[in-house]
């Protein structure tokens, strides 16, 4: 197991997208944890989703003394240069980014700017950090996801895999974030770490993904569309267990070394976060609505088959996630392992309280 090298008490923490859901749930797990921390927040808020979640985590966050919140979007560059200047991270984790598979089809322009536009501003900014001399940005830490690996065919998906064949443009700017983080590792010795995040789920998570969004529909009456005829696998990996992992994470920076050449080896190591338990589809909507008849949302003789719909892959889709977690295991002694039932029990458990009564 590797030993801390990050130590985060009394540190100023910088994490983009704090409105989101894993940035709202790490500010609130440091803010509680981590003595005489900083958190400064940047969300431009935006209404990708239902923005009164947004606003919800926000609110629960400005009840900190040591949390301060910036309205603002990182993809212009005066503004994330601005709060470097003013606040001085001394650790990164950059969650912003425009999140969905199905969206970059029809919306490109909003990955182009919060994906590779936004976090090149946040690597140049902790590249400048060092100037004159300065300490700066001790770990980067930053959100990839399991879409790079594409369509691969070899299970589990592990970050020794070739990951050149993105099927998305979500994917591909993610893949972009990876090789921009090594690229600035290399030159300007930026310890940056990258995290392959698989199927995130939770209570208070996004609308748009398919556990909400069934919900949703089945609670209206209205049918649910299952993609791939339900032959679709998906690693869910529960949000307390993604927190976790990126905590760990963010305590121990890739060591700074130089190589034969006298120049620096790059700083940088990429991870899976994931359950490494891939749930077909079918038995997913099964555990979900077992779930909400024992919650009472719905009634016990709830006709769920006249309310599902089996339809054709969707472009952009993958047919199977399945995260090998080894070397997170190995080097921070830590592996999701939330059950399915559980986080599901637990999203309908908030869900009714916000939603049902």
């Amino acid at each position: 197991m590797l030993a801390k090298n990050v130590i985060l008490k009394g540190k100023t923490i910088l994490v983009t997208g704090v409105a989101g859901f894993i940035g709202g749930n790490l500010a609130k797990r440091l803010l509680q944890e981590f003595v005489d921390v900083k958190v400064v927040g940047i969300d431009n808020m935006n209404d990708y989703y239902d923005v009164r979640l947004k606003e919800d985590r926000l609110k629960e966050l400005l009840s900190y003394s040591s949390f301060t919140f910036i309205k603002g979007d990182i993809s212009d560059k005066s503004t994330v240069s601005q709060l470097f200047a003013a606040h001085h991270p001394q650790v990164v984790v950059n969650l912003a980014a425009q999140a969905g598979v199905r969206y970059s089809i029809t919306n490109p322009d909003a990955y182009i700017a919060s994906n590779l536009i936004g976090f090149y501003n946040i690597l140049e900014a902790c590249r400048h950090s060092y100037d004159e001399g300065k300490t700066g940005v001790e770990h980067l830490v930053y959100a990839s996801s399991s879409s790079v690996y594409g369509s691969n065919k070899k299970v589990p998906y592990s970050t020794d895999d070739k990951v050149d064949n993105p099927v998305s443009l979500y994917a591909a700017t993610k893949k972009s974030n990876e090789l921009m983080a090594h690229a600035y590792s290399k030159l300007y010795n930026i310890p940056s770490t990258g995290l392959r995040f698989f199927t995130v789920y939770g209570p208070a998570g996004r609308p748009d993904m398919a556990y909400f969004g069934f919900t949703d529909k089945l609670v209206k009456g209205e049918k649910i569309r299952i993609f791939n005829y339900g032959k679709c696998k998906r690693d869910f990996t529960y949000i307390d267990d993604i927190v976790e992992g990126v905590v760990r994470v963010m305590q121990h920076a890739p060591e700074r070394m130089t190589g034969e050449d006298g120049l620096p080896l790059p700083p940088y190591k990429v991870y899976n976060i994931g359950n490494s338990h891939p749930e077909n589809l079918l038995d997913f909507v099964d555990i979900l609505q077992q779930e909400l008849v024992r919650a009472g949302v719905l009634p016990a003789d709830y006709d769920f088959e006249a309310h599902k719909e089996l339809v054709p892959m969707q472009p952009g889709d993958v047919p199977v996630t399945y995260a090998d977690t080894t070397p997170l295991e190995q080097d921070f002694g830590f592996r999701p392992a939330t059950p399915l039932r559980d986080g599901l029990h637990d999203f309908i458990k908030w869900y009714v309280v916000n939603y049902i009564l």
